[in-house]
């Protein structure tokens, strides 16, 4: 089940680096700031807010980063640099400030809640630290979710990399970020790699996470969009569906506004 994009990559890529520049200049701003991880959602990202001319600060925040993505994220920063001179970047390690942190936290709960507990906290602390650096040089902070990611499954983190102030990709599919990464050059390291989130320290794959594959979720997203009958899937399908389903509405609660009590009948 592999789905090719069928965006006009060149059209695309005006339309977000424009739409991008207008809302710099609307809100007074003087460029972004882009979370590097060393995939291609933040790679592309980076390098659309690259074109629009304005200051572009890339951030790398390792928390016992897998040497995989530490590489590619310098190897895709080394090149913007050297093709944007409106990009610069800065590191900041945060795996002191995770240990820090954990050892200020009770821990003695089920490993597995735990583990995810801890993921979605270096996810927080990169939204803080990203905010801190647009504060400081009066940025936006650009979110580097897709589609898939932020309107299908609710594959990100609350208040993590969920906490942005906007999202240039995210009516892009998975597909389309990756033709419109390939036309904007991104290295090929950082094409060919297997997504993964990097949140918990080694190479778990967001297909192993998710328990399928985004082109899959892909498919599936846009047979719930049609309402397709599910008598017309294959077993590989089912089990998508389901899975396209079940994450879709337990993670409803990432996509919708917060709930508000309202008093006014009262």
């Amino acid at each position: 089940m592999t789905k090719k994009s069928t965006i006009l990559v060149e059209k695309v890529n005006t339309h977000i680096v424009n739409w991008l520049k207008n809302y710099a200049e609307v809100a007074k701003v003087n460029g972004f700031v882009v979370g590097i991880s060393g995939g291609v959602d933040s790679a592309l990202t980076s390098t659309l807010c690259a074109q629009t001319g304005l200051k572009v600060l890339c951030v790398e925040m390792p928390i016992h980063q897998h040497k995989d993505h530490v590489s590619r994220a310098q190897e895709h920063i080394k090149q913007l640099k050297e093709r944007f001179p409106n990009v610069s970047s800065v590191i900041t390690d945060l795996t002191p400030v995770f240990e820090s942190f954990k050892k200020e936290v009770p821990t003695q709960f089920d490993d597995k809640a735990l583990q995810l507990t801890l993921a979605n906290t270096r996810a927080r602390l990169r939204m803080t630290t990203l905010y801190y650096h647009a504060g400081v040089h009066g940025l936006l902070v650009a979110g580097t979710g897709n589609k898939v990611e932020d309107f299908g499954v609710g594959f990100y983190t609350k208040y993590g990399d969920g906490g942005v102030d906007l999202s240039p990709i995210a009516d892009l599919m998975k597909s389309d970020v990756f033709a419109l990464a390939a036309y904007l050059k991104v290295p090929d390291s950082i094409l060919n790699a297997q997504p993964s989130d990097g949140l918990f320290g080694d190479e778990k794959t967001d297909e192993e996470q998710l328990g399928a594959s985004y082109d899959e979720l892909e498919w599936a997203m846009i047979a719930s969009e049609n309402n397709a009958p599910e008598t017309n899937f294959s077993e590989r399908e089912k089990i998508v569906f389901g899975i396209y389903q079940r994450l879709n509405k337990a993670n409803q609660h990432k996509m919708n506004p917060i709930p508000v009590c309202k008093i006014d009948n009262i």
